[in-house]
């Protein structure tokens, strides 16, 4: 592996103009300093939204009741809900002796099937 040395000019701040400075135009004081522009990464944006968003079995009812008490407690009683799932599946995992990385896939498969069906709507 070979070791690059890099010198870069060492640039001063003036606080007003100085002596050094007079006589030169804006374009060799331009030229004599090496600029670096970085470019934002042209990746796509990441969303985190629901593909399925209202398309599921489900989805007029969740919207519904998402209107009717509200979106706090609507999250709160979803949230609930999701632990719930997620302790069966978890006390089935245990009952079958499964893994933990198999419940972990199961888990994941449930949110899934969730999205699918519009329970996340």
């Amino acid at each position: 592996m070979a070791l690059v040395t890099v010198s870069l000019p060492t640039i001063q701040a003036v606080s007003a103009p100085s002596q050094e400075l007079a006589g030169h135009g804006k374009s060799e004081l331009l030229s004599s300093v090496n600029r670096v522009t970085l470019a934002a990464p042209s990746r796509g944006v990441i969303t985190m939204k629901n593909p399925h968003e209202g398309k599921g079995v489900f989805a007029p009812i969740v919207v519904v009741a998402k209107n009717v008490i509200g979106q706090k407690q609507f999250n709160q009683l979803r949230g609930k809900g999701i632990a719930l799932h997620s302790q069966v599946i978890t006390e089935f995992c245990k009952s079958v002796g499964a893994p933990a990385q198999q419940r972990q896939g199961l888990i994941r498969l449930a949110k899934k099937n969730g999205e699918k069906l519009g329970f996340l709507a």
